[in-house]
């Protein structure tokens, strides 16, 4: 058969004719590879049917049947046929051996009809291609060895030689390829040669290539993932076979302490951890702490001190969430860090809370131990004691014990509690202390004896005291306690005649009424024992100056009459003068002071205007000369009485007889010489004791001069007002109040004079010798006042010479006595 067109494809042609000549029933058959280039000849049809060329186009040469796309088109001017379009032999015959297109040739006038027959060879222009890019495969870590796993199949529309041929695996230790024919396809099979371990890698990449026959050959590849799957095969390991951890005590609950780790190479629920304390430990550590599931976080749960446990020691577990839970197992060290957060602790052991005053230094009262919880520098501790105590605290050889024992005398009557606060500081920061007060009783010896009030007493007693009245009270008071402070009082044995005291209470009774007349000042002496063992005493002095009462009426010593009555005469001119000196009315009253000074007044007298009575001296004397129609004899009634509060008085009578001037000194000789001699006795007394007192004086101010030029005036000297001294002096007394001793001197006052009681006017104040300790004499004299009394004494002396009796010598004596006194006492 001929045909027409360009090389190659006759050449295909030819081919095809040669090879499937036989076979085709056509008329006309070409054969022509697919994807040839648009217009490539595929043959001449005119020729190959040896049709008219010339005839083609008046003929109507044409195609009338074929694919919907007209593949092919015919050229009426040569009669070629040739390619119209892509031709692609997959899309049209898809996966058929032979692809062949039928065609109808017409040609009109005359009408012809031509089978033209056109097969269409494959070429190798589709690679292998595999459904999708990637195929994952989900494979047990213990899988088999051997075991098959399909892997989908690559497709290529290509035919024969062309298609698939078969498959490679990229390069792995785990995986091979097997492939294996079915229904003339090729299928290849993912087979597993050595163990799976997901722990080592848990997914593999591998690539599948398929590759066909073509030249060049044309390959695609297939992304194969397998995943392996996991198997509780590996236990949960934790980062540290164990763990430490530090915590402060006290931490704020919910402070994290640590976080644990734990891995698991397993995957999904074989990989998830659950963290857990041991079963094995102590309750008390679930209440301190608690372990987050989740995290591994340890957290603080409870109170944590130090002081009960410095570490805690605890088992964690890790365990996954396997159908058989693995469980693994760690140590877990917690340190607790000490804070000052213990006072200090103070035990008092073996107290004596009771103490003699009498113990030695030294003696150990209580044993004292402290202590700290804490450790280190916070359980230091320092102990002391309060300041000003007669305690200290003696260290023991044992750490923090110590014996309080006493350091100094202890005196009960100067403290008898002592309370000692005992303090114990530690060292951390901020120190912490604590206190503990011990109460200390000192227990009472008889250490000291009864003690006055005073060192002495001095009772003034009024006289006429009555029997078995108490006079006096004294007491005494001891320091010590119970028997050794009660106290018995005693008299001495020669002044229980008068006297008696009460030995509980003091008080003193007596047993006689004293007389001052007669006993003006004595002492005694009071005892007072305790009843300690031994028993201890002391003494006082009582100095009892007994107090005048008026109880003595007035004397009158002159008028005194033969029988003893109170009355006399006397004869005076009746040419004497105006205050001419009739007589002097002398009274004595024994009683002293107030009571003892007497005042003169008339009572009745005849002649008011006659004559006139010094109402202190006594002293009668006449207002006016006489004259004759005055009476020759007058009365007068003289009343003396004294200054006591109940004054107590006598009377006296003088009757004044007025003569003619001769028979008044017409007296008898013997009276005269009577009188002569009597004033001539008093005169020589007199004049012996002026001259004794004034001897005395001036050896007094003598030796006080020396004495002030020798010594230096440490002393001071303290004087009463000075009394003014216009009469006689009367009475004196010396008495002795506290360290002083007084002269009380009555002197002659005028008549609206008073002395206040209590005062101490007219009163000589002189310093006691005895008071000075040194020896030392500080004699307090107011000079002035002793010249005083001495001028005073004598001009009155000189004034009434005439008129001194034996009471005007008493007092010279007295006088006499008090100057010798004082001058023993400046010597």
């Amino acid at each position: 058969m001929e045909g027409g067109g360009q090389w190659p494809c006759w050449r295909i042609t030819l081919s095809l004719l040669l090879c499937f000549g036989n076979v085709v029933s056509a008329q006309i058959k070409y054969i022509v590879p697919e994807e040839v280039k648009e217009g490539s000849v595929v043959g001449n049809i005119a020729k190959d049917l040896s049709l008219d060329i010339s005839t083609l186009a008046h003929r109507r040469f044409r195609i009338v049947s074929g694919p919907d796309e007209p593949l092919f088109q015919v050229n009426q001017n040569n009669g070629e046929m040739h390619v119209n379009k892509r031709i692609d032999r997959e899309k049209l015959c898809d996966a058929n051996i032979v692809c062949s297109i039928s065609l109808k040739c017409v040609v009109e006038d005359p009408l012809e009809v031509h089978y033209i027959e056109v097969e269409i060879t494959d070429v190798n222009d589709n690679p292998p291609i595999f459904p999708r890019s990637e195929q994952q495969f989900e494979i047990a870590e213990h899988t088999l060895l051997g075991t098959r796993f399909q892997v989908q199949t690559a497709r290529d529309p290509d035919l024969g030689i062309n298609s698939v041929r078969h498959y490679k695996l990229s390069q792995n230790e785990l995986f091979d390829i097997d492939v294996r024919e079915r229904h003339e396809t090729k299928i290849p099979f993912l087979v597993l040669k050595k163990a799976l371990d997901r722990e080592r890698q848990s997914k593999h990449k591998l690539i599948l290539t398929a590759t066909d026959g073509g030249n060049p050959s044309k390959s695609g590849n297939l992304n194969i993932t397998v995943s392996v799957l996991d198997t509780n095969d590996n236990r949960p390991v934790f980062s540290r076979d164990s763990y430490s951890a530090t915590i402060l005590e006290n931490a704020p609950l919910g402070s994290v302490v640590i976080t644990i780790n734990a891995t698991d190479l397993d995957d999904g629920m074989n990989g998830e951890i659950e963290y857990s304390l041991g079963e094995n430990l102590d309750g008390k550590m679930h209440d301190l702490f608690t372990l987050d599931k989740k995290t591994g976080e340890l957290q603080v749960k409870g109170k944590i001190d130090f002081e009960e446990a410095g570490v805690f020691k605890l088992d964690v577990q890790a365990s996954d969430k396997g159908q058989l839970p693995l469980i693994a197992e760690a140590e877990l060290n917690i340190k607790v860090t000490d804070i000052n957060d213990n006072a200090p602790e103070i035990e008092i052991t073996s107290l004596s809370s009771v103490i003699s005053e009498n113990a030695n230094p030294g003696t150990a009262i209580a044993l004292i131990s402290v202590s700290d919880k804490d450790s280190g520098v916070n359980g230091k501790i320092i102990c002391t004691l309060t300041e000003n105590m007669p305690f200290e605290l003696k260290p023991s050889f044992k750490e923090n014990m110590y014996s309080l024992v006493t350091k100094g005398r202890l005196d009960r009557e100067a403290t008898s509690m002592y309370e000692i606060t005992v303090t114990a500081l530690d060292l951390g920061k901020p120190p912490l202390s604590s206190c503990k007060v011990l109460n200390i009783q000192v227990s009472d010896v008889n250490d000291n004896p009864p003690e006055f009030t005073q060192n002495s007493f001095e009772l003034y007693l009024s006289e006429n005291n009555v029997l078995g009245a108490s006079i006096f009270s004294v007491s005494a008071f001891d320091k010590d306690l119970k028997e050794n402070a009660a106290i018995a009082y005693n008299l001495h044995q020669g002044d229980l005649t008068f006297l008696n005291i009460n030995s509980e209470t003091g008080i003193i009774y007596a047993l006689k009424s004293f007389d001052y007349e007669t006993t003006k000042t004595f002492h005694f002496h009071v005892f007072a024992a305790d009843s300690g063992s031994p028993s201890l005493s002391s003494n006082v002095t009582v100095n009892v100056f007994i107090l005048d009462q008026n109880d003595n009426v007035p004397v009158i010593l002159y008028p005194v009459s033969a029988n003893g009555s109170a009355e006399g005469v006397e004869e005076i001119p009746r040419n004497v003068n105006a205050g001419h000196l009739v007589t002097k009315v002398r009274a004595y009253d024994a009683d002293i002071g107030y009571n003892g000074w007497l005042l003169f007044s008339l009572q009745e007298v005849s002649e008011h205007s006659l004559f006139a009575l010094d109402r202190y001296t006594g002293q009668i004397r006449t207002l006016r000369s006489f004259t004759e129609t005055d009476e020759a004899q007058h009365k007068l009634l003289i009343l003396v009485k004294d200054n006591g509060n109940v004054s107590l008085s006598a009377t006296a009578t003088v009757i004044v007889k007025v003569v003619e001037p001769k028979e008044a000194f017409a007296a008898p000789d013997d009276k005269k010489a009577v009188k002569d001699e009597e004033e001539n006795n008093v005169t020589f007394y007199l004049i012996i004791t002026l001259g004794s007192v004034s001897v005395l004086f001036v050896i007094s101010i003598i030796v006080l001069i020396v004495m002030q030029c020798s010594k230096s005036t440490d002393y001071s000297s303290k004087y009463l007002q000075d009394a003014n001294y216009d009469g006689t002096l009367c009475h004196s007394i010396q008495y002795r109040s506290g360290d002083k001793r007084y002269m009380l001197v009555g002197p002659r006052m005028s008549i609206g004079s008073t002395i206040a009681p209590g005062s101490n006017r007219n009163t000589l104040v002189i310093p006691d010798r005895r008071r000075r300790d040194s020896g030392e004499v500080r004699n307090l004299i107011n000079f002035n006042n002793i010249s005083h009394v001495a001028i005073n004494f004598i001009s009155h002396f000189e004034e009434s010479a005439i008129c001194l009796h034996s009471h005007d010598i008493i007092e010279l004596n007295m006088l006499f006595v008090l100057l010798t006194r004082l001058i023993c006492n400046i010597l």
